[in-house]
């Protein structure tokens, strides 16, 4: 590996032959990156962002044994060796050999080891014969393309986030935000047997989208989100107390905003306190949504080092279960590639992907900032326009 902008000196001259070269064919933007790109996290200038990346196999190393030049391929987000304790474990969020510094590694990512991103024409995967899926049909894969570039990141993240919160046929379930992961996450509560999906957020236009596909939808700038669950639950909800859910997932994290009165106002810790509040006794909440050990930008000291203020006794009083951390992408995305292949999902339509040329990139990540109720899909060769 070269030295660049973020790149780990550890990582500087690490001999790569078990990886190949991809021919980007998708390569989304991502909340996350948008962290980056607003100056909240400790990321360097010129670092190459990118960790959703789809492409098509151009080049292979010498230690590449089963994945062949030609082949159309997922990335998984979470870049992970295959041979430590945590990876045979099948928690390949935090492999323990591909970032010197700490446990956990990323495409374009700050601190995540400095593997350089994919937002770009070409990229390297390391691990390929691992950490690769292979889609098992080119033309059957092109003609899916958009669907499955969700396989990257945000579908197996929003369904890791219900799994997480213990979603399962009948459940009751609060989303907290409706951008793509939280539209991912709602997405994934039906395809568990979820009996009612509610979507919280602060944009009408994001909202509108949740409602596009069956969600019940809460506008928290109009304050707290407990009455409107009321509402909506009616007599399904629990006969002792205000009506609450079965589970929740949070898909905002550590850039939340408060509720009501307080919309326009920074509260980090607003949507995990909501959460709490909302979910039954017993219940269980996932947590996709990002939260930092380093935040520039951060409302106050504490903040600046992911440090917020919790109510964990309500949590605890509660018997709340809570998960945490990356989604171990591999744990998920053959499934969910099966499903989407099968008609049995259209996880595309429900984010509402937009495919946009590389030069375009930054217009897209204005819009996006601005609550664009779409997932923009950078296309660097013009394979998804020539399908659309």
């Amino acid at each position: 590996m070269k030295d660049g902008p973020g790149v780990n000196k550890a990582n500087v001259g690490r001999r790569t032959p078990h990886g190949v070269i991809l021919k980007t064919v998708a390569t989304n933007i991502c909340g996350s990156d948008q962290h980056m790109v607003r100056g909240r996290t400790t990321a360097p200038e010129g670092l190459v962002l990118g960790h959703e990346i789809t492409g098509e196999v151009v080049d292979t190393g010498p230690d590449v044994e089963f994945v062949r030049v030609g082949d159309i391929v997922s990335v998984p987000f979470n870049i992970s060796c295959g041979r430590c304790r945590n990876c045979k474990e099948r928690r390949t969020g935090v492999c323990l050999n591909v970032n010197p510094d700490r446990p956990g590694s990323a495409y374009g990512y700050v601190d995540m080891g400095g593997w350089v991103g994919g937002q770009s024409e070409y990229v390297m995967v390391p691990y390929a014969d691992w950490n690769l899926l292979r889609f098992p049909d080119r033309d059957q894969a092109m003609e899916k393309i958009l669907d499955l570039a969700m396989l990257t990141d945000i579908f197996p993240t929003g369904y890791h986030g219900c799994v997480s919160a213990g979603v399962t046929t009948g459940s009751t379930v609060y989303i907290a935000g409706a951008g793509p992961v939280g539209l991912a996450a709602a997405t994934s509560a039906f395809l568990l047997g979820a009996a009612v999906v509610i979507v919280g957020d602060l944009n009408e236009q994001r909202l509108a989208q949740a409602r596009s596909f069956g969600c019940e939808t809460v506008n928290v700038a109009q304050g707290d989100p407990a009455e409107q669950v009321q509402q909506i639950l009616g007599r399904s909800a629990p006969a002792i107390g205000q009506p609450l859910v079965d589970s929740a997932v949070d898909a905002v994290g550590f850039e939340a905003r408060g509720h009501g009165a307080d919309a326009d106002t920074e509260m980090p810790a607003t949507v995990l306190n909501s959460l709490m509040d909302l979910t039954r006794a017993g219940g269980a909440i996932g947590i996709p949504g990002l939260y930092v050990t380093g935040d520039p930008g951060g409302v106050d000291e504490a903040a600046r080092v992911g440090s917020l203020s919790i109510r964990l006794g309500l949590g605890w009083a509660k018997s709340h279960s809570f998960v945490t951390g990356q989604c171990p992408v591999m744990k998920y995305n053959r499934a969910l590639m099966m499903a989407i292949l099968h008609d049995r999902v259209q996880i595309a339509r429900n984010v509402n992907a937009t495919a946009i040329p590389l030069d375009q990139a930054p217009q897209g990540y204005r819009d996006f900032d601005q609550g664009a109720a779409r997932k923009y899909v950078l296309d660097p060769h013009g394979m998804i326009g020539k399908r659309n």
